[in-house]
């Protein structure tokens, strides 16, 4: 099972990719998490990503693209896998649609939790209150300011990403609003169908 999860922060992604992964027994691929796996073990990719984090700049579409390609490979990946955090871009989509076909390889499907942004809002909002009168600090991605600045970012440069996979008929639909057990029965329900 080869998937995407799209959708904007505070979606659900993460919850139902743990999920995913227990029960496709795939692996969770996050684009941070395979760059830092690439610069430590030294590969070629990894060793070109390094120079370009090290001199502050920003790892190029080239790159990470790289870092996928290694990484499907690997034997956990031989099953499928969750690619979590990529892509961002429409041209990032694109890409990784050429390395698919270059490797043989389809998506099976591209999920989008689709939620709604005032009620995100509403829930970042309400957490960073209770964190608070909890006597806890609240975490930087909580605070509803950044949220907001994360939240348009997505939908400037990710929500794109969503009508591309339309486009070439993969992408597929949940209501992310649901209750969480109700959000893995129709993400369970659309890889079915």
């Amino acid at each position: 099972m080869k998937l995407i999860l799209l959708g904007p922060p505070g979606a659900g992604k993460g919850t139902q990719a743990t999920r995913l992964v227990e029960k496709f027994g795939i692996p969770q691929l996050s684009t941070g998490d395979m760059l830092r796996a690439a610069v430590k073990a030294g590969t070629a990719v990894g060793l070109k990503a390094k120079a370009v984090m090290e001199s502050g700049g920003l790892v190029s579409d080239e790159i990470v693209i790289g870092i996928i390609k290694d990484r499907i490979k690997e034997a956990d990946a031989a099953k499928g896998f969750i690619l979590d955090g990529f892509p961002r871009t429409v041209a990032q989509a694109e890409a990784l649609t050429k390395l698919l076909a270059d490797e043989k390889m389809k998506l099976d499907a591209v999920v989008e939790l689709k939620v709604d942004e005032k009620a995100l809002m509403a829930r970042i909002e309400n957490r960073a209150r209770e964190t608070v009168a909890a006597g806890g600090t609240v975490r930087a991605d909580d605070n509803p300011e950044s949220f907001k600045i994360r939240l348009d970012a997505y939908r400037e440069q990710t929500a794109p990403v969503s009508a591309y996979y339309a486009g070439i008929g993969e992408l597929k639909t949940v209501d992310g609003m649901a209750p969480i057990d109700e959000v893995t029965k129709a993400i369970n329900r659309a890889l079915a169908g």
